[in-house]
């Protein structure tokens, strides 16, 4: 029998989990490296669970950092793909391409929205309520008035589940990475 704790460790296990990864590549290495992300990404598509992988290339020289947005439908499979030999052999060949060891973030949850370079933890859940309520609270009050006219005939069960889906899709690639960025001072301030 499972006490407490198990039981909110497997809960937990079987959860989506984003792994952002961050590399400084060596200059003159990019080509290379944009070379082995897309070797990498093929190997770890074959991975049980995997859920899609890209990248954020560098936006000028001075930055070189690329980002590696890695999804598991949960943990079990990420870290199956993670302490894999087929990863270790691509991470011995990633070293004469970047300046210093890789930097992992494992993220779940509403934690991924709020995801930015350098920033080794979240921000507080406070502020990732607040904020998350005002996005969505100001998407569905565009969204909504704009699909009624569209969805009138449909049951209304359907109209909500269609409605929240675009507002999901809205939030997740359009609203909270600018928010985030946007936020950044009071998201993460400095200490």
């Amino acid at each position: 029998m499972l006490n407490s704790t198990e039981m909110i460790d497997i809960d937990r296990e079987n959860i989506p989990v984003t792994a952002i990864i961050t590399h400084i590549v060596r200059k003159g290495r990019e080509q290379g490296y944009e070379e082995w992300f897309h070797g990498i990404a093929t190997a770890a598509s074959m991975f049980h669970g995997h859920q899609g992988v890209s990248a954020i290339c560098p936006q000028d020289r001075f930055h070189p950092e690329y980002v590696v947005i890695l999804k598991f439908d949960r943990y079990r499979n990420l870290k199956n793909w993670l302490e894999s030999d087929v990863r270790r052999e691509w991470i011995e060949r990633l070293q004469p391409l970047i300046e210093q060891p890789e930097n992992i973030k494992t993220l779940t949850g509403l934690e991924t929205w709020f995801a930015l370079p350098n920033q080794k933890t979240p921000p507080p859940r406070y502020k990732m309520a607040i904020v998350t309520w005002l996005a969505v609270f100001s998407v569905i009050s565009i969204v909504s008035p704009l699909l009624a006219p569209l969805l009138t005939k449909l049951p209304p069960i359907l109209t909500q589940l269609i409605t929240t889906g675009i507002v999901v899709l809205i939030l997740t690639y359009l609203v909270m990475p600018y928010l985030t960025k946007l936020l950044k001072g009071w998201l993460y301030p400095k200490k």
